[in-house]
């Protein structure tokens, strides 16, 4: 491209006023022949403004072109030096000029450039058909247009171009020309080019996936209507499961309550009509929070019972906690049950937290509350009534929420009469009793019973008593049993450390009653009476063999010495 010149119509304005100013002062001068001396020194005047005028007209046309040329020189620096190539191409296709960087993209002098048509530069048929189309579409004023083709350098090697071209207006009439910028775009079209093929790749292998997409899709929409099938199959068969599981459960809670009430009631043994319908008080009181009064004698139970009904009751997370108000001594009971502050008597060295405390959302068993001080009573029945009270030495009220549970084996009433117990505190305790009945009225709970203490006393022991002789169990029916199941168990427990073999023996005198010595010595001959019979039976089946494996002593569990020393005491002699 030329470099820029004062342009021509600047040039014709200078001539203009140079002709104008000429024919003005050739004017002047015709004039001045005719003009008069004055006129003249006018006229002069008015010559010398009109110098002055054109001298500043000078100067501005100096100062303009020293401008133009600056700018020339910063356009052709601008020009030369841009990031791309650009060519000035004339209506038929040839380079009329090119900045530096256009000759260095094509590796060709600038001067070999000018006059050479561009599309000679192209490597393919193709690529000439789209350049030539390019340039038409610019002549035809379809504005900025943008092409990509291949171009040779002069080393040979070809490179991709970007080719983006306008058309400048004409000027006095000649041809247009055609300003077109290139721009070396290998590197992209390589990355492009990749991509390209990374995507065909990526399309190939998605359709692939696809179709085993399709086809493990197709395969598991068979296997859900197969697992549909079969689930419709388990429903079936769990909805028969659950209903046998339910009539099951139904069975299976009817015979365990069964069970209970014949046999075992938690840790209450029996079956006899009087324990059953103290099963039945416990079942209706057991899950309200009423206060109950246990009512017995000593050895009935009464413990247990208590325990049966914390069991039952929306208490049972919580703990029991049982006072016996009989065992403790009658200056501690108050700081057993209230609790006591460091110091509030001669040797509280530490702050105590009492049992009503302790059995706070719980239960509180106050067993034989008969033997509680009168002192105490009161203080007793503000709790139960208010649920407040204090701890010995603090003035601060403690408020609990305690399920109140009592046992005596006293007469209360008789004991009210007597002065020794406030008569409000047995209302108030005595709101659902329940009374235990003693052994003597359940006997025939005695057989389940011993072989139910039989059974523990086994498995404590490490012993293995295997049979009760029908005897033995008539000894026990016939005895009082003033101390009722405490002594039975007393008593067994004691036959069992004591039995030898697999049967049980019970060599214990029982403690009767006066009432009921002379049946005492009766049922204690009856029992040796056993003994010494048991003793005749093994030694027959033994053929009077003491000692050795299969011996009577070995049979017995006993040592053969002792053996010999029962056989001497009871008489035992072979025939």
């Amino acid at each position: 491209m030329n470099k820029p010149t004062l342009s021509n119509r600047q040039t014709d304005s200078l001539d203009s006023l140079r002709r104008k100013a000429e024919e003005k002062l050739r004017t002047q001068q015709e004039r001045l022949k005719k003009l008069s001396a004055r006129d003249v020194q006018e006229l002069v005047h008015e010559l010398g403004t009109h110098q002055i005028e054109l001298e500043m007209q000078n100067e501005e046309l100096r100062r303009a072109r020293g401008e133009l040329e600056s700018s020339r020189t910063r356009y052709a620096q601008l020009y030369d030096f841009a990031p791309v190539g650009y060519f000035t191409i004339d209506a038929h296709g040839l380079i009329e000029g090119v900045n530096i960087t256009g000759a260095h993209l094509l590796g060709i002098e600038r001067g070999l450039l000018l006059k050479r048509p561009l599309v000679s530069l192209s490597t393919e048929a193709a690529d000439r058909v789209i350049l030539s189309r390019h340039y038409a579409d610019v002549l035809q004023k379809k504005g900025n247009q943008t092409c990509e083709i291949k171009l040779k350098r002069k080393d040979g090697t070809v490179f991709y171009a970007q080719l983006q071209s306008v058309l400048v207006d004409n000027i006095d009439g000649a041809d247009g020309s055609i300003h077109t910028t290139i721009a070396d775009i290998s590197d992209r079209r390589r990355v492009e080019d990749a991509l390209k093929k990374l995507y065909a790749e990526i399309d190939l292998k998605v359709q692939e996936r696809t179709e085993e997409l399709v086809r493990v899709n197709k395969r598991l929409s068979q296997e859900i209507e197969e697992r549909k099938e079969a689930e419709g199959s388990l429903q079936s068969a769990y909805a028969e499961i659950k209903h046998l599981t339910d009539r099951f459960q139904a069975e299976n809670i009817y015979l365990h309550k069964v069970l209970d009430r014949e046999y075992n009631f938690g840790e209450i043994i029996g079956r006899s009509s009087a324990l059953e319908y103290v099963f039945f008080r416990v079942e209706q009181v057991a899950p309200q929070d009423t206060t109950v009064f246990l009512l017995g004698e000593t050895g009935t139970g009464k413990g247990v019972i208590a325990r049966a009904i914390h069991s039952r009751s929306s208490r049972k997370g919580r703990s029991m906690i049982t006072v016996n108000c009989s065992a403790l001594p009658a200056n501690l009971i108050e700081s057993e049950l209230f609790g006591r502050e460091k110091g509030a008597f001669t040797g509280s060295s530490e702050r105590q937290v009492g049992r009503f405390e302790l059995a706070d959302n719980g239960t509180l068993f106050l067993d034989e509350i008969g033997e509680m001080p009168m002192e105490l009573q009161t203080k007793l029945l503000r709790v139960i009534q208010d649920g407040e009270f204090e701890r010995l030495g603090s003035p601060k009220t403690i408020k609990v929420n305690v399920r109140i549970i009592a046992s005596t084996n006293r007469n209360l009433e008789e004991e009210i009469r007597e002065g020794r117990f406030r008569e409000d505190l047995f209302y108030r305790l005595n709101v659902f009793p329940i009374t235990i009945p003693p052994l003597r009225q359940r006997k025939e709970d005695i057989p389940i019973l011993v072989d139910y203490f039989v059974a523990k006393f086994n498995k404590k022991i490490g012993k293995k008593i295997e049979t009760v002789s029908k005897d033995i169990l008539s000894a026990l029916e016939e005895y009082n049993w003033p101390g009722n199941v405490r002594e039975l168990e007393s008593i067994v427990e004691r036959a069992v450390i004591t039995s030898g073999g697999t049967a049980l023996q019970i060599l214990d005198r029982f403690k009767n009653s006066p009432q009921t010595v002379e049946q005492d010595a009766q049922d204690f001959k009856a029992l040796v009476d056993l003994e010494r019979e048991h003793i005749l039976q093994a030694l027959e089946k033994t053929g009077w063999r003491i000692e050795g494996e299969k011996g009577a002593a070995a049979m017995l569990g006993l040592n053969p010495s002792t053996l010999r020393g029962r056989m001497r005491k009871e008489g035992i002699h072979r025939s």
